[in-house]
């Protein structure tokens, strides 16, 4: 017996296939796979990318149960996942849950506890005997999800681009972005660029979170600015569900070492009354 596993999020989707031993047996990624930022299509496309590759020489029948985390669905994208999962040949539709369960599943064993999720969007959610009963943002990158990688992206850029405004040199944030983008010319006419680019793929925001770490790293105080109100909107998010047991980081801006993820340590140790541990 085989069993499947999807991590689908706003920038990447990861399948991974193992034994009831636990060993793997394959693995697959794609782009992202969040039917809310992409389309149901798209992400199903996605989704569908990588299991291709997570079941590549594997017998499909042998795959007896699967378990979807994928951000961003709502119930109508399981039937999307089942005829996904049928054109692979996999005879057991999956479980389709949401990439928080995912996430706090892989980083503890406690059965209570909380999570908090930074990758291109942001929630945190409380959990009790392994279900969710609380949960504070996940909004989506419209309304919500701050100080996910969408709303540093987007604070990153907007800096920039107000800095290009004025016709301001700029530091680091706007030389990085400016790169980023691959525009040239006067100030005014790479803000523009910058725009246009960004209202045809709202995502290119999101793939611009990095260069706010790297900008603050290089001493830019914009880009500091943001990287402390990104952990501060994160920080108030785990403490307002939090109740006890330890405190989950998941998600690629609170994952991969950078200023984002001290700053949000620094604030959890600081939280006495919620007693938080990081794991």
């Amino acid at each position: 017996m085989l069993f499947a596993g999807v991590d689908a999020g706003g920038t990447s989707t990861r399948v991974a296939v193992h034994t009831a031993s636990g060993a793997r047996a394959g693995y697959g990624t794609a782009g992202g796979g969040n039917p809310a930022a992409h389309g149901p299509a798209a992400a199903g496309e996605a989704i569908a990318a990588a299991l291709r590759q997570a079941i590549h020489g594997l017998p499909p029948d042998s795959v007896t149960a699967s378990v979807a985390g994928v951000a961003g669905s709502d119930d109508g994208f399981a039937a999307v996942l089942r005829r996904v999962w049928a054109e692979q040949g996999l005879t057991h539709s999956p479980r389709l849950v949401s990439d928080v369960d995912v996430a706090y599943a892989a980083g503890t064993h406690a059965p209570s506890g909380t999570l908090l999720l930074a990758g291109t969007g942001a929630a945190a959610a409380r959990f009790t005997a392994r279900e969710i009963d609380g949960v504070a943002d996940g909004l989506g990158w419209l309304l919500g999800d701050e100080g996910g990688g969408f709303w540093i992206g987007r604070a990153g850029v907007r800096a920039a681009v107000r800095e290009l405004d004025r016709g301001s040199p700029g530091g680091p944030l706007v030389e990085l972005v400016t790169r980023r983008f691959a525009v040239a010319g006067p100030p005014r006419r790479r803000a523009d660029q910058i725009v246009r680019m960004a209202q045809a793929d709202r995502m290119t925001l999101a793939a611009s979170a990095p260069l706010v770490g790297q900008a603050a790293e290089l001493g830019d105080p914009r880009a500091r600015e943001i990287v402390r109100e990104a952990a501060e909107r994160l920080v108030a998010s785990a403490v307002r569900v939090h109740r006890a047991g330890p405190v989950v980081l998941a998600g690629s801006v609170l994952t991969s070492e950078g200023p984002v993820r001290r700053a949000v340590l620094g604030l959890l140790e600081g939280q006495d009354p919620a007693r938080c541990v990081v794991t």
